[in-house]
């Protein structure tokens, strides 16, 4: 398990994935009050506001108009986000055969399997 800095401050990444699986927890829009009761770690309202406003500019949650403010939801799920960083990844390097080949060399059989299967399910859909 890594461990906090120092100075016991979080790692980069780490609050804003805590906030993210609060969010895919839940089964509506939340504001910040409710997303700092849950999260439950002292922090200011501000920088709950500020780290969701940051999202939401980001494209990572939307919002919707609360009482006093907003309330936030993800665009994508948990698995939609991690496909979003997958893309970002492979477009960003020009020599995509070879990344992608990379890739699918380093799966395990189960999932070059499974990659099989919905790589065949997605050219029927295409038909």
């Amino acid at each position: 398990m890594p461990k906090k800095p120092r100075d016991g401050r979080r790692r980069h990444g780490e609050l804003v994935a805590d906030v993210l699986a609060v969010l895919w927890e839940a089964e509506a829009p939340m504001t910040a009050q409710q997303v700092n009761a849950a999260l439950d770690k002292g922090l200011a309202r501000t920088t709950m506001a500020t780290i969701l406003a940051r999202l939401y500019e980001q494209g990572t949650l939307r919002r919707v108009p609360a009482t006093r403010g907003y309330a936030y939801e993800p665009v994508h799920d948990e698995a939609g986000m991690a496909a979003g960083r997958m893309r970002r990844e492979l477009d960003s390097d020009p020599r995509r055969d070879l990344v992608l080949k990379r890739f699918v060399s380093s799966l395990s059989e189960d999932d070059e399997e499974t990659l099989r299967r919905l790589l065949l399910e997605a050219e029927g859909e295409s038909e």
